[in-house]
């Protein structure tokens, strides 16, 4: 026990020993992370794992397809880490379709479904892979982890690999993300950059869709792209998804339609996956829920739109950096082209060796020499001297010494007898061989020649079948507010002053949204905008609720109130556009006791006439009167108004509707997004009063009439005329008639009444599109036809060719098909004869 008591600890040194180990240990640990695990290497743009399996096919290479569970087991004697992450590697490469050929059930990124067991499935390098990554002798090597194989530090890749497949990794302290890029495009902008011509690069996902890039930053840390899905709309009931989002599958995409179904943020009846050869997911709408606002819901709050962020890590000599889309091409093409110039070098050694090699041959035979072998000769060593001796006369003709290991190598060939076609064969592989050497050095001497050639023979071989799938466009902001479907019950107690969404016995005031704002008016003049919520406080005696529109300079609210102080009544028209929310607003003077009389809310600023009701007990000599509404401007909420009267009111009655006193509402149609908007966005289409209507022409030859609604979505692609309808405007269109190879012509008006519909106003057929349209009253349309000097013009004034008949009619012929067509319109000028054709 004494001693045990005795005996002294050293716990300071301990704790220090750990906590150096420790250091050390992580920081070893992060660095074999980050350099053998999870980032690339700018040189090739492989990890370890994929540089290693690329290897061990090339050892397996015979051309035919091997087993991949083969595969792996010949890639373990590189890689220490287990049959399973050499397999997930491996998958991962050959659904890229671009280094693997495969065969078997590889899955599909699409669907997520996994690949079938290694035993099952097979797997060669392509012949673009052989073509691009493998040259044993520029090739750097390495022991193995086990010291028994030699492996390559990086593969001689001479294609940007690392931006066309992309990369993901998760190291410790960093991550890296590439997103992949297109095939040919990458070539393109490598032949640009060689050239010295500015150039783009845009991510291009296998699962198709559309990409919004305007903040790609070249992928570099901050940036981020938004994806999205190709969302049609097969009928005002069904639309359906033909595309996911890079990184989703079909299986997530419907687990997040269906949550934000449950939700109450998109109304649906059924989700439906379709999904085969192509991407099908088909949604079937409740009734009553319009197409549009689904899409917009759908990108809103499903997968169906999704944020990447990009951010570019590779390993730069032994060292993570971060890097853009840019310098990471520049330096695969430098790379590239060094590798190039390596191997037209290592050409031109060998090219020059074998010129040496044939030429001696050629004067070892052409002169006899090798009768020196047929003489006696003391040694061997004498032979070769003889033979060196006879050689001086010649040495001049050649290009370097000639050597010992020449001379035996000559010794070595059959000596048979000669004749002179074996000479003339030697001396057509000379010319042969100094043509080659001379291309060589020129390929040399134009280096940046050859490298584009390089590039342009790889796009021509394997460019095929590997066009952009993703579509680069601009999307537009959804707001969350104005797609979000009304999914709860908002209830008032007027008299005590709460509304909310619990209140379920009192007054049922309006289906919302509980992403909605809700603006109440209370009788004592406090207006407050709040959230939706389960209950909240207002005021007493609530005289109206709504849901909020923020911005709305329309809606115009018609009140009269008492000023609580000195009992004047005062009128004032006022818009609510921006407030802040939860805080109370006193309308009126701000008095105790103040009241409001009576308050009315008009879309478009509608100033009624009302009939005001005085006390009996006052001193009025009128104690009734109208009041216009229109005589009032209007004015900011906190504005006091103009007085009514002096004298206390007893009532205010509604007696008759007024006008709108607001002029029509602009409207524009973005071109852009395919969107309409009254923020002065794209093509102003004219001033709108609440009633008028929007003509959209198609390219398929139909129209539809339809309404303001901003929420609506237009296949911007596909229209060739929107304007403000006017149905007593005649519309001239000239189509194909494909069946005939003709074109034809008519003039009508549009007939029928029903809105949000198409309808198909050029003969139906297949091939059959429109060709012109117009509105103008009196349409010239100026006609071109052929090319050079073989082109007639002519002038059509339409009018004159053909009379308005009805929107269903075919329409008269006016000239035969031809590529060579070109028509535009022209406005029509005084005295101008149209030339018509024969």
């Amino acid at each position: 026990m004494s001693a045990a008591k005795n005996k002294k600890i050293d716990v300071t040194a301990n704790e220090s020993g750990l906590h150096g180990q420790y250091k050390t240990w992580f920081l070893d640990y992060a660095s074999y992370v980050i350099l053998e695990r999870a980032v690339p290497a700018v040189e090739d743009g492989l990890k370890p794992v994929q540089r290693r399996i690329l290897h061990a096919m090339k050892e397996m290479d015979d051309g035919r397809f091997n087993k991949v569970a083969n595969i792996i087991g010949q890639a373990m004697q590189y890689h220490p880490h287990g049959d399973a992450s050499i397999g997930d590697a491996l998958v991962n490469i050959g659904q890229k379709d671009l280094m693997v050929d495969t065969q078997g059930n590889w899955g599909d990124v699409r669907t997520g479904d996994d690949a079938a067991a290694a035993r099952y499935i097979e797997a060669r390098l392509s012949k673009f892979a052989l073509e691009v990554a493998f040259n044993a002798k520029t090739t750097d090597w390495q022991l193995s982890y086990d010291g028994r194989k030699n492996e390559p530090v990086t593969l001689p890749m001479k294609f940007p690999l690392l931006l066309a497949q992309g990369a993901d990794g998760i190291a410790v302290g960093l991550s890296t993300k590439i997103l992949p890029h297109n095939f040919c495009e990458l070539i393109d902008a490598a032949i640009k950059y060689l050239r010295g011509k500015k150039f783009d690069l845009h991510p291009d996902f296998q699962t198709g869709g559309m990409v919004d890039v305007t903040d790609y930053n070249q992928g570099k840390r901050g940036g981020k792209v938004k994806v999205r899905a190709h969302i049609e709309e097969a009928d005002k009931k069904t639309l359906l998804i033909k595309s996911v989002p890079y990184s989703v599958t079909t299986t997530q995409l419907i687990d997040s339609i269906v949550r934000a179904n449950d939700q109450g943020k998109i109304k649906i009846k059924k989700v439906t996956d379709n999904t085969a050869a192509e991407v099908e997911i088909q949604i079937d709408l409740a009734p009553g829920i319009s197409p549009d606002i689904t899409i917009d819901a759908l990108y809103k709050f499903t997968d169906c739109e999704i944020s990447i962020s990009p951010n570019a890590c590779v390993i730069v000599e032994h060292k993570p950096q971060f890097l853009g889309v840019q310098e990471l091409l520049k330096l695969s093409v430098d790379k590239t082209k060094d590798l190039l110039e390596k191997e037209l070098k290592i050409r031109l050694a060998e090219l020059q060796e074998k010129w040496h090699y044939t030429s001696l041959e050629k004067i070892f035979f052409e002169e006899k020499i090798y009768k020196e072998l047929e003489k006696k000769h003391e040694t061997w060593d004498k032979v070769i001297e003889a033979i060196d001796k006879a050689f001086v006369p010649f040495k001049k003709q050649l290009k370097r010494e000639i050597t010992r290991e020449d001379i035996i190598k000559l010794t070595e060939k059959p000596v048979r007898r000669i004749y002179r076609l074996d000479i003339d064969e030697l001396n057509d592989q000379i010319k042969k061989l100094e043509a080659d050497i001379k291309q060589v050095k020129h390929d040399l001497n134009n280096l940046v020649d050859f490298a584009v050639a390089y590039y342009e023979n790889l796009l021509t071989k394997y460019g095929k079948g590997r066009e952009r799938k993703t579509e680069i466009r601009q999307f537009e902001v959804i707001e969350a507010k104005q797609v979000a479907i009304a999914n709860t019950k908002l209830f008032v107690n007027r008299e005590e002053g709460f509304i909310g969404t619990s209140l379920k016995k009192d007054e049922f005031l309006l289906e919302c949204s509980d992403l909605d704002d809700i603006v109440v008016f209370a009788k004592n003049g406090i207006m407050k905008v709040v959230k939706v919520q389960d209950k909240v406080f207002i005021g007493k005696d609530i005289l109206h609720a709504a849901v909020f529109m923020k911005n709305d300079d329309r809606t115009t609210y018609n009140m009269i109130y008492t000023d609580g102080k000195t009992g004047v009544s005062y009128a004032k028209r006022f818009n609510v556009t921006g407030v802040t929310r939860d805080k109370e607003y006193d309308l009126t003077r701000g008095t105790e006791k103040s009241k409001v009389q009576y308050l009315s809310v008009n879309p478009n600023g509608e100033a009624e006439v009302v009939k005001i009701l005085l006390t009996p007990g006052s001193k009025a000599r009128i104690k009734e009167f109208d009041f216009y509404f229109e005589e009032l401007a209007i004015k900011g909420r906190n504005s006091m108004g103009n007085q009514v009267t002096k004298y206390a009111i007893k009532s205010v009655r509604f007696k008759e509707a007024g006008k709108a006193t607001l002029a029509g509402k602009k409207m524009w149609f973005d071109d852009k997004f395919g969107r309409l908007n009254a923020d002065e966005k794209g093509i102003f289409l004219g001033m709108f009063e609440p009633d008028d209507r929007i003509l959209v022409i198609f390219r398929d030859g139909s129209y539809e009439v339809t309404d303001q609604e901003l929420t609506q979505r237009f296949d911007n692609d596909n229209i060739f005329l929107i304007e403000k309808f006017d149905p007593e405007k005649i519309i001239s269109a000239v189509y194909l008639d494909n069946e005939k190879k003709q074109y034809n012509v008519k003039r009508f008006k549009i007939e029928t009444s029903t809105l949000k519909s198409k309808f198909l106003f050029i003969k139906e057929g297949k091939g059959n599109y429109l060709e012109a349209v117009t509105t103008d009253a009196l349409p010239v349309l100026a006609v071109q036809q052929g090319r050079g000097s073989q082109v007639r013009r002519g002038k059509f004034k339409i009018e004159k060719v053909v009379e308005v008949m009805g929107w269903k009619a075919v329409g008269n012929k006016l000239l035969d098909y031809s590529k060579s067509v070109e028509m535009e319109w022209e406005r029509k000028q005084d005295n101008q004869q149209p030339e018509l054709f024969g």
